[in-house]
Formats: structure tokens, sequence, C-alpha cells
């Protein structure tokens, strides 16, 4: 009962908390909002509040916002509800759709198994299979949270086959390589995050910059080669491993006897495989046929839970978490009600002050510029979706007052934002990581900084390099 009554304390503390910042934004925010501003303001701030301390789901968070946006008027109904009508809402469906089509194969899991098999028998082989296995997963399951979820269940196992005790470097080296690998996985594959897709929508939106599946990858692709080795070696020196654990001979014996479970190859495994691949190849594809990849997702779909050709019962294919759902609907139109009510558009003005902008005038300190502010404000807003959907139209709002190309400025802060290393709320990955009980908030300090640093000076590096010799910036 104590449990529960320290629960209901803390919830009651959290509204009331999101309730106060809401009166003080919306009575205490200077004449240059206008009514509509500090009502988006104070709606935005109050749910960043609820989300970050959870005292419900995040799915009734997201009602809660979108209720409190419809009843006060922070913007036109058609502007609250357009986030549901998005398709940055489909493809995010779509995706939870394939990932729970594909589970129901033995594919990603045989793809694990024999990974580890072959590589995980070392330290060095075990951390990279890891992380490797979720980029290779990034480009079939566009969900991070998904993919860290289906590798945990094998990390979890691994733990236990090599007896890595509570706080041993082993156990915290293989539940961080989950939660970084996580992380950096939807960095070059633009349907791999939602912040990637939010980005992609609001630079449409409010730039009329259009970027394609394949223009994401062509931006990021070196970025993410950096990454992948960088991170890894960072996680094996930050947590170097005593001579008993540098041999794992027992991850080997222990694949093998799950891939034997498996059994052959099935042919829904193959076809699974192959509805995949046709996938990727019409993102890959979209600037010969322009469909956005919202429709090749829902196309996959379709075939998944097609009789004889696909691979799930459409009950079992529509089994998927609503809450995500609410969240990037809901966190679209906030986006939308944002600049539309003129918040945006106002705090925009703030900013256009002349070292700012200053600032922003040479291409290069831009990209700094915009990098550290994203992950500042990522800091202070854990919720990637709305970290993107606040900071994005801000900064495309500075850049267009500025007279500069909004389109480096917003791609950058949209995929700095992708980068939270240091909190576990800062991404889903770090929050399942986190959630098994077998790494602690402290865990993640020091090669959170690490990771930080890393992809600050990696896309910096890349911007002065590869986005310069392809005048992105």
């Amino acid at each position: 009962m104590k449990r529960f009554a320290m629960n209901d304390y803390k919830a009651f503390a959290s509204f009331t908390f999101s309730g106060a910042v809401f009166l003080l934004l919306f009575f205490g925010l200077p004449d240059a909002f206008s009514h509509d501003a500090k009502v988006m303001t104070a709606i935005i701030v109050s749910g960043i509040i609820l989300w970050a301390f959870e005292p419900v789901p995040i799915g009734l968070t997201a009602l809660i916002i979108l209720l409190a946006m419809l009843i006060l008027k922070a913007a036109d109904s058609a502007v609250v509800f357009s986030g549901f009508a998005s398709p940055a809402t489909y493809l995010i469906v779509a995706g939870m759709m394939l990932a729970t089509a594909v589970n129901e194969t033995a594919l990603i899991r045989r793809m694990t198994y024999w990974i580890l098999k072959r590589w995980g028998s070392s330290p060095e082989g075990l951390l990279g299979s890891i992380i490797i296995i979720q980029q290779l997963q990034a480009f079939f399951i566009p969900s991070t949270a998904v993919r860290s979820a289906l590798i945990l269940p094998v990390s979890s196992m691994i733990i236990e086959t090599t007896q890595a005790g509570a706080g041993s470097n082993l156990r915290k080296m293989i539940m961080l390589g989950v939660a970084f690998g996580g992380i950096i996985s939807g960095t070059s594959v633009m349907t791999a995050a939602i912040g990637n897709i939010l980005t992609v929508e609001l630079l449409d939106r409010f730039a009329g910059i259009k970027i394609t599946y394949f223009q994401w990858f062509y931006y990021t692709f070196p970025l993410w080669i950096i990454l992948i080795p960088a991170i890894w070696l960072m996680l094996l020196k930050t947590f170097p491993l005593p001579p008993e654990q540098r041999s794992f001979p027992a991850i080997r014996e222990e694949m093998g006897d799950k891939l034997k479970e498996l059994g052959p190859v099935t042919p829904g495994e193959i076809r699974g495989m192959l509805i995949l691949l046709f996938i990727v190849m019409l993102w890959l594809t979209e600037p010969i046929h322009g469909m956005h990849p919202s429709l090749p997702a829902l196309i996959g779909v379709v075939l998944m839970a097609l009789p004889k050709i696909g691979v799930a019962d459409w009950e079992t294919v529509v089994k998927i978490n609503y809450n995500t759902v609410l969240l990037i609907s809901v966190t679209l139109s906030m986006g939308y009600a944002f600049a539309d009510s003129g918040a945006a558009g106002t705090i925009s003005d703030y900013l256009s002050v002349g070292w700012f902008t200053g600032l922003l005038q040479n291409p290069l300190m831009a990209v700094v510029t915009v990098i550290l502010l994203s992950q500042l404000f990522h800091k202070l807003i854990s919720n990637v979706a709305t970290a993107v959907v606040v900071l994005v139209p801000i900064l495309i709002s500075v850049a267009q007052n500025a007279g500069i190309d909004p389109m480096a400025i917003g791609f950058t802060t949209g995929l700095t934002c992708l980068f939270g290393f240091v909190l576990i709320v800062e991404s889903m990955p770090n929050l399942l990581a986190h959630s098994t009980g077998m790494i602690k908030q402290k865990d993640f300090l020091k090669p959170g900084l690490y990771a930080t640093a890393i992809s600050i000076a990696a896309t910096i590096l890349v911007a002065a390099t590869w986005w310069q010799w392809i005048g992105l910036v």
C-alpha cells in the first residue's frame, strides 16, 4: 500500500507542478506573445513536464495535451488534428505493423543468433555484434524502441551465460551497447527514427524543403560510419575486462543451440525477407517514383498480411503500441500549432539578435552552433519528438529571418536531437536498457558524456568535409 501511496503522491506532485508552470507561463510571458502563443507555449512546457515525470502513460499525456489545445483553442481544430492525418504518422504505424509481422517469423532471431555465434565469443566481437545487429535492423524496423526491445532478451541471455555479475564492467558494456547502439542506429536511415521523420516533415511544411530517403542516407552515411566504430571503441576502453572475461566460448555454443532449435530457414522467413527488401528498394528509389516513404511501408504491411503471400495474420499485425501512435500524432500537432499560434515566430524573433544571426551567417559555424544548442535543449526536454517539433520550427524561422537557407540548420537540429546518451530519459533505447534493472542512471554518465562528445565532434567533422563537398553547408 505504501508503494501505491507514494506513486499517487508523485502523480499529484507532477500534475500540480505542470499546472503551476502552465499558469506561470500563460500570465508571465511578455506581451510580445499573442494570446494563442501564450496558450500554446504553456501547453507545450506543461506537457513536457508530464512526459518527463510520467505520472500517467505517455499516450494518456498525449490525449491530455490534445484536449488542452482544443479546449483552450490554441489553434484552429484542423491544425490541432492535422498530426493524425500526416504521412509521418502512417509511416510510424506501418513500421510498427511491419515489425510485428516480421516477429511472427524467426527471421530477426536467426540473424541475431548467427551474428553472435560468428563473432560473439570475444569482448570486441560481442559488443560489435550487439551494435551491428541494431544497425542492420534499422533498414527493416522503423523504430529504435522496437530494435532495442528485440535485442534486449538476447543480451539478458548473454549476461546470464557469461555470468556477468551486478555492477560488473561486462554487464555495463553489454547494456550500454544495446542503448547506444540503438541510438546511433537511427542516424542514416530516414525511417529508422521518429526524430528523422519529424525533421523531414517540418522542413517540408515550414520551409518547403523536401528530403528523400536516399538524400537522408547520402547526407548522413559518413557520420554513421564514424559513429559505429567510435562508440564501440569508447565502450571497450571505458569498461576494461579482466583476463578471465576475455573469451566466451559458451556464447558460441548457446547461439548454436538456438539456431538448431529454429531449424532450417522457412518459406515464411524467405517471403518476409523478400518483402522487406522490396520496401527498402522502394524507399531508395523515391527520387524516381516520388512516393512518400509511408506508401512503401503501407504496401509492405498489406503484403505481410495477405494470405499465401504474407507471413502473419491481420489480427496479429494490428496489435501495435498505440501509445506511440498518439505520441507521434499529438507531437506533430503540437509542432504545427506551435508555429500556427505564432509562438515559434515570436521566440525566433527573440533569438534573431545580431550576435546569434551573425554566428549563423557562416555555414560551418551555424552547424556548430545548432549542434551545441540542440544538445543543451535535448537535455532540458528529454523527449526526442518534442525536442524536434519545438526546436526545428524555431531555428527554421530564425534562419529565414536572417536570410539564411534553413536546410542545413533544420537538418542538423533534428539529427542532433537523436543523440541523447547521458540521461536515461533522453532516448527509448536508454529507457529500455535501464528498465531491465541491470544498469543504473549513474552508469550512463561517464560513457554518455564521452558518446556525446564523439557525436558532436563527428558531426562537425562531417559538416566540415562531406557536407561542404556535396553543398549541404
